[in-house]
């Protein structure tokens, strides 16, 4: 018998099972609203011109060498990431209250905190609660991590808006002192975001009832193109006395994908208890990644704290946003125009990269089967695969799905 004959076959990864289908899906009119990466106007993959320059920076240094980073991540990463999170004039950065460490991207944060917290927690039977629905990984990260995983309602399902009633009530029923994972904005999948009113009425239930916030910030100035709005429900909690997490990616706002190029954030009380909580993280991260990843590192540190390459980046990020704004309001405009049944609001009032479009799992499977078009099953897009040549097609479709498929 072979030693690993009991292993059980883990469930596939639906987004990336979503992806194979669709590279191996041979047809010219494919539209690929499945991927969560940014795409311009002729669905290519972009390079941001401010990265470029950043590498090619890199690329002519006589200095540039492939060595490790210290434990802790590059400190141009690391120290500009924090005034990034927290303002450049942050209180808790000042008093020194607060300990980055570099991860591997958001997910790599993600994980590192997960664990940090399983062993530190109080009380030791806090669960985990994770917004319904949330990003498929959440919930893989939380478990594996040992922890016990729990829903709050977030989304409206009737409306495909904000159910800020059912999100209080859950976070004043659960028990005092939980875990609850906030996504700083762009909210994945449904892109739909608290305002700054909701905002202050959750932070309220979750003073009141001691539980502990863990942002997940993986769209920061890709959101809306203004990072500190995309920062305002992160500082706000810090600015009310929260110790609290924050996981933070640079995928998407800095098109670093594959680089894997992420912090991690702890804020705390007093900054006595930073010694502590920085040897922890710095172990765990040992124990696992040894250290982080250099090069988009060394690309995103070089942005951050070249003045002149930071403002570039605000630039590019406005492009970015900019472009899929304009890609929600057509698709909008798009399936009124047709007279496609229900209201399409919704579309343009979330944010972000992606849109949670109410339509069924047959719908989807309609527009996968029929029109090569592939989205998650429970109807997220990613608006990014929107352009101005498939945009069309893609209303038409969709009109066809709603009228047809139930």
């Amino acid at each position: 018998m072979s030693y690993f004959s009991s292993i059980p076959q883990a469930p596939a990864d639906s987004i990336l099972n979503l992806s194979v289908m669709s590279k191996a899906d041979p047809s010219s009119s494919k539209v690929d609203l499945g991927v969560g990466a940014y795409r311009d106007d002729n669905g290519k993959p972009w390079v941001l011109p401010v990265v470029h320059k950043a590498s090619t920076r890199l690329a002519t240094d006589p200095a540039f060498n492939h060595e490790y980073l210290p434990v802790g991540g590059l400190p141009a990463l690391t120290g500009g990431a924090q005034a990034l999170i927290f303002g450049h004039n942050s209180p808790a950065v000042e008093d020194k209250r607060v300990y980055t460490i570099q991860t591997i991207s958001g997910t790599g944060a993600n994980m590192v905190g997960a664990v940090f917290l399983k062993q530190f927690k109080r009380p030791e039977n806090a669960a985990v609660y994770i917004s319904k629905p949330t990003w498929g990984n959440h919930r893989s990260i939380f478990q594996t991590a040992g922890h016990e995983v729990r829903e709050y309602r977030y989304c409206n399902y009737e409306t495909l808006g904000l159910d800020i009633d059912g999100m209080l009530e859950d976070l004043r029923a659960a028990p005092k002192g939980q875990i609850v994972v906030l996504h700083a904005c762009a909210h994945n999948p449904t892109g739909i975001d608290p305002t700054a009113e909701q905002w202050q009425q959750i932070a309220n239930v979750m003073e009141e009832r001691e539980h502990f916030p863990f942002f997940d910030c993986a769209y920061q100035g890709f959101a809306t193109g203004d990072v500190d709005r995309d920062a305002f429900a992160i500082r706000l909690f810090v600015s009310r006395g929260f110790e609290l997490l924050v996981a933070e990616s640079f995928a998407k706002n800095m098109g670093l994908y594959g680089e894997r190029t992420g912090c991690l954030h702890a804020v705390t009380k007093s900054s006595d208890l930073i010694p502590m909580v920085s040897s922890q993280l710095n172990r765990l991260s040992r124990a696992t990644v040894s250290t982080a990843a250099a090069y988009g590192a060394k690309v995103a540190g070089t942005v951050l704290q070249d003045p002149e390459l930071y403002s570039e980046w605000l630039g590019n990020m406005t492009e970015m946003s900019s472009r899929i704004k304009t890609m929600r309001d057509a698709l909008r405009d798009k399936l009124v125009a047709l007279g496609t049944p229900g209201s399409w609001d919704h579309v343009s009032n979330q944010i972000g990269m992606f849109s949670f479009t109410g339509l069924s799992k047959a719908q989807v499977a309609a527009l996968r089967e029929k029109y090569h078009m592939y989205l998650t099953e429970d109807g997220r897009i990613s608006v990014a695969g929107l352009n101005t040549n498939n945009i069309d097609y893609a209303a038409k479709a969709i009109d066809d799905v709603v009228r047809n498929v139930k």
